[in-house]
Parts: structure tokens; sequence; C-alpha cells
């Protein structure tokens, strides 16, 4: 492992959660209406600060785990474009996700590419 994350508010900081605040108050220009960093935005900033050699190229694994670090719940399809643009910057070669059907692996390209078509 070169890197991990896990979803909170901006340096753990509780007085910026804003999970309460209904989406559709915010202007059309704020593109991620969640008040957390994701764990993919972490996990590759982890990767950064210390093993940014190791990044490029690099395989990103992503499943959902509960506070206890058991699976909470399968993944679908991807969909997080602020994520998948930023693994692609980053130099990621491939995300690997846990679904219904096993582990899916795409490739960085694909996988941003298909985040822009996810549709619900």
């Amino acid at each position: 492992m070169i890197g991990s994350g896990f979803n909170s508010p901006p340096a753990n900081r509780e007085d910026q959660r804003r999970c309460s605040v209904p989406k559709e108050t915010y202007n059309k220009k704020v593109t991620d209406k969640t008040c957390c960093m994701h764990a993919e935005q972490r996990a590759i900033m982890d990767a950064l600060r210390n093993n940014p050699a190791k990044l490029p190229g690099s395989m990103m694994y992503v499943a959902r785990l509960d506070g206890e670090g058991h699976q909470e719940r399968l993944l679908g399809k991807p969909y997080c474009t602020l994520c998948s643009k930023m693994a692609l910057d980053a130099g990621i070669g491939e995300f690997a996700l846990l679904c219904e059907d096993g582990v899916r692996v795409y490739d960085t390209a694909e996988y941003n590419k298909l985040s822009f078509q996810y549709s619900g």
C-alpha cells in the first residue's frame, strides 16, 4: 500500500461538515456538493506525500468499509469525476472496484470516461 484514505470533512474538522445542507441550495458552479474529502482524494494525497515515485502506473483499490474496517456495501459503476480526474492527473494506471459480480478493474482513462457517463 502506498497511500490510504477515508471520507471525512477537510482536515477532519467537524465544524466543516455540511451533510445536512440541501444540495439544491448550492450554486450550480459548486460541482461537488458533498462536505467531505473523498477517500480516493486522500489516498492520492497520502501517496504523493509518502511514496510519490510509486504512484505512476499504480492501481487504486476502492471498497466501502464501515468504521471497524468491515465491508459495508458493494460498489457500482464509476461515477465520481472529481476522483477520476485527480487519479488520471496523478498517473494512477488502474482502478479496482469491489462490485456485486467480483472485482472490476478499469484503466484510469476508461474509469474517467465512464464517470462522466454515469447517470445513476
